[in-house]
């Protein structure tokens, strides 16, 4: 399999782009997690980890694609809105634009952050411009564990957006990651007590692309 630069293969992001037009949910117990506002939100259960995948698909009506796919990429504009942000930047490692964040996590957990690769494209697909976001977490010397803070290693991420016909976006998403560490049993049974709150919050347009960015802020 070929790697396109980034360390992402020419067949990952034609993937992302077939999923847009056809959702891969067949063959395994994918469960409807929350339908509202156009959009579907699907959940897996990861056997090995305990923790779900995630696949978003719908249409965002107030959005363009380009805008779309720009706000998500806009790292400095995430820290204007993203009220977890506690650090995020983007720094050459190896030849490689590497992303750093750190996610505010409550009391009494510590806090995560991610290490990893991301690259957009713009794609053809038979006429259709069909932009590609793809990330996962990596390894660099240069941004080494911090104390007091827990390095989520598995995290994997996969957009696709492609104009709906009219003035908004096509959209579809993958998110997986292992924020790892102890999480307390208290917190988990709160968690399962007000998966509600994800549609009441996902109601407004302006929350579903911030799920884009970062589908744990409605968890």
């Amino acid at each position: 399999m070929e790697l396109a630069a980034g360390g992402f293969s020419e067949e990952q992001f034609w993937e992302a782009c077939a999923e847009l037009q056809q959702p891969a949910l067949a063959g395994a117990d994918w469960q409807l997690l929350v339908e509202t506002s156009g959009i579907s939100i699907y959940r897996l259960l990861d056997k090995k980890t305990g923790l779900y995948e995630y696949k978003v698909f719908g249409v965002l009506e107030d959005c363009s694609p380009t805008l779309l796919a720009d706000i998500y990429m806009d790292s400095d504009y995430r820290k204007q809105w993203d009220q977890y942000v506690k650090e995020l930047y983007e720094q050459e490692c190896n030849g490689e634009t590497v992303v750093y964040w750190e996610v505010k996590y409550p009391f009494p957990m510590s806090n995560r952050d991610y290490v990893y690769l991301r690259q957009r494209r713009d794609l053809d697909m038979e006429g259709r411009k069909i932009h590609v976001v793809l990330a996962r977490s990596t390894s660099m010397p240069q941004l080494g564990e911090r104390s007091g803070v827990i390095r989520v290693k598995q995290y994997k991420q996969s957009l696709a957006i492609e104009s709906d016909g009219k003035k908004g976006s096509k959209v579809f998403m993958y998110y997986f990651d292992n924020p790892g560490g102890q999480i307390p049993s208290w917190l988990i049974n709160w968690a399962a007590k007000n998966q509600s709150r994800t549609k009441q919050e996902a109601q407004n347009q302006r929350d579903l692309i911030k799920f884009l960015a970062n589908p744990n802020i409605l968890q």
